[in-house]
This record gives C-alpha cells, structure tokens and sequence, in this order.
C-alpha cells in the first residue's frame, strides 16, 4: 500500500501500521500445532499365564498403559511403587502381606482386569523410581498368580521430553470405605473416568468394571467366585487397579447398553475380608 503525499503524518503512520498488521503472515498450521502439549507416552504390558513382558525401563511423565492380555487366563497389571530404596526383591519378600503392605510399597493403579484376547487401558504419571508390576488375580483356581511368578520390575527415569496434558473426563469416580461415587449417570457410548481414592479413606481401593450378561446380577457374579464352573456371569472390562488416595487414574472405555457392576476386591487392612463383602459394589443399568 502507498500513502499520497497530502495525506497528514499522523494519518500517514496509522494507514501505515494498518497496512502492515494486514499484510503480517499468519502462523502455520504446524506453528499452532506444536504449541499444543504433546499427547502422553504410550506403553503396552503382554500378560499371560503367568508372566508380563514388558520394557524395564520407560521415562517419567503422563504415560497411557495398554494391558493386551495374551491368555489364557483372566489377568490384570497392577502397579506399585518400591520407595524407601527398596528394591523389587525386598517387594516380592513383603508381597504375601497382602492385607497390609509395608508403608514403602505403594499402589499406584495400572489396568484393571480383562479376559484373553482384551485390552485394557489407563492413563496416569509415573514418577521416577521403581516400580513392580503385578497380578493378585486368583480365579479360577484361587491362588494369586504373583505366586507362579508373574511379577516384573520397572524402573522410570527422569523424563527428557515435554510433559502432556491429563486427559479430559466426563465421568468423576471417588472410591471411598466403601462406596463408589459417580459424578454423573453412567450412559451409552465413550467415557473417560477419573478415578481417585478419596483422601478421606483410610487404604486403598479398586475399581473392576463388570460388564453382567443378560438376566445376570452381582449375587451371581459372587456366587460364581466362590465356585466357578460353568461360564462366567459377566465380562470385565478393565477398570483401574488397587489405587492409594490422591493418585488420579485416567480409565477409557466405550460402555454399551446393559447392566454393569462396579466391585472392589482389595482386602480389608482390619479384617482381611474384600471389600465387596463390606459393600463395595454398585450396580448400573445403561439404556
């Protein structure tokens, strides 16, 4: 743009600021793009009977897990974290306590439990430190499968990439003694949970998402584990394991209409009986 000499100074510098603000680039695309925090590292766990394959070693930072369970049993990736300098052998020593861990051994989520051929996932931060990953499921046979080895270490290191966002949620879950407490009714289609243990509880909690086959209710699904033959009265579909309090885990699932059940199978600190037998269960019907 040119400016004609009668045109007064002032006039003159603003027509001129104008044109260049107009004629000024606009960022590109990928310019705007990579201002946008990068999406969590992805890592994925293999369980199967009985053992994890996995990486010993990952950075720290928002992590999203893929537990693909390889079969032929039921499995789940718990997570804990070895403080104190403790190392995976003092860990697997203080393992058989399972009503009272040792104060340096932490649970800090991981995927909860799927059948073969599934795919659990969650998103949450690793710290840096040592961790164990874990299965204490114990259908159908009744003994935890972390007794016929299926225990592995892990080690996060300092991270040396930019830190992402948390996840969005649409669906709060506080896991109290012994509730479970949704934000918002549970309907058809994709979710993400939140899931916390609330700070008010005085241990740790799970969340098992059960998805019941047609007619089927919690008394069967308990009635099943105390004796199961037969096919079982429900699907799990993941969930987020043992969870101490303040420890957020990111859960996504696609939940079709049906009815679920919400359980908690941790052992009680003061009288070593699951959860669920305190009442920690919560049935939801999805139309």
């Amino acid at each position: 743009m040119k400016c004609g000499y009668g045109v007064s100074v002032i006039t003159a510098s603003a027509v001129m600021a104008l044109a260049l603000a107009s004629c000024q680039e606009k960022p590109a695309a990928d310019s705007v793009a990579s201002a946008a925090p990068p999406a969590p590292q992805e890592i994925t766990v293999h369980a199967k009977d009985f053992a994890f394959d996995a990486a010993d070693t990952v950075e720290a930072g928002l992590t999203t897990i893929h537990l693909v369970n390889d079969g032929p049993g039921l499995h789940h990736a718990q997570l804990l974290r070895i403080d104190s300098s403790k190392t995976f052998t003092d860990a697997i020593a203080a393992i058989p306590q399972q009503t009272n861990f040792p104060s340096w051994l932490v649970a800090v989520g991981g995927p909860n439990a799927v059948p073969a051929g599934d795919t659990a996932t969650v998103t949450q931060e690793l710290a840096p430190g040592n961790y164990m990953w874990i299965c204490f499921v114990d259908v159908p046979a009744g003994s935890p499968h972390y007794k016929k080895g299926m225990e592995r270490g892990l080690t996060v290191v300092p991270a040396s990439r930019p830190q992402a966002a948390a996840p969005v949620a649409d669906i709060n879950v506080t896991l109290r003694s012994y509730a479970f407490d949704l934000s918002a009714p549970l309907t058809a289609g994709k979710h993400t949970f939140k899931v916390m243990t609330a700070d008010t509880s005085s241990q740790s909690h799970e969340m098992v998402m059960i998805q019941l086959a047609p007619g089927k209710t919690a008394d069967d699904v308990l009635a099943w584990l105390q004796k199961p033959e037969g096919p079982p009265p429900g699907r799990p579909v993941g969930g987020v394991a043992d969870l101490t309090r303040s420890l957020p885990v990111y859960f996504t699932t696609d939940v079709v209409p049906g009815d679920y059940l919400l359980i908690c199978f941790d052992p009680d600190f003061t009288d070593g009986k699951p959860h669920f037998m305190h009442g920690m269960m919560h049935t939801v019907h999805v139309s």
